[in-house]
């Protein structure tokens, strides 16, 4: 069985913010969008709000759903569901990844995404960005 995940697209002035995963954890040096598990009785909503707060110390309103990708890696299956993003409160700041960039949907090729990321990247690209 899958192990539910969220991810976030947060959109400020056109750009989305993308976060680089450290080194040494699983998938290090991959780009993702920010989020992570989801807790036992949790909605993707709330989950993806702990896990911004957590991760990056600000707070994002959850708006869209853009798409569920189940994806098998060597180390288990994931069921990722990216939302739209925006902040409501704080800028990011890097507490878990090692980098953090704003990225236009044209820059978007410009890092080595984790591959679970792709059906997301792919929705963006196709010139469909809203926040």
């Amino acid at each position: 069985m899958a192990v539910e995940v969220v991810g976030a697209v947060i959109v400020k002035d056109n750009k989305i913010l993308a976060a680089r995963r450290p080194l040494h954890k699983t998938l290090g040096g991959l780009w993702e969008f920010p989020g992570g598990k989801i807790d036992v009785g949790e909605t993707q909503a709330l989950a993806l709000k702990r896990e911004i707060k957590e991760e990056l110390k600000c707070e994002v309103e959850v708006n869209d759903f853009i798409v569920k990708e189940v994806y098998t890696y060597d180390f288990g299956d994931i069921a990722l569901s990216t939302f739209f993003c925006t902040l409501k409160n704080g800028e990011p700041i890097a507490t878990e990844h090692i980098e953090l960039r704003w990225l236009a949907v044209n820059e978007l090729n410009d890092v080595e995404w984790a591959p679970a990321d792709y059906p997301t990247l792919d929705i963006l690209k196709s010139g469909k960005l809203k926040g």
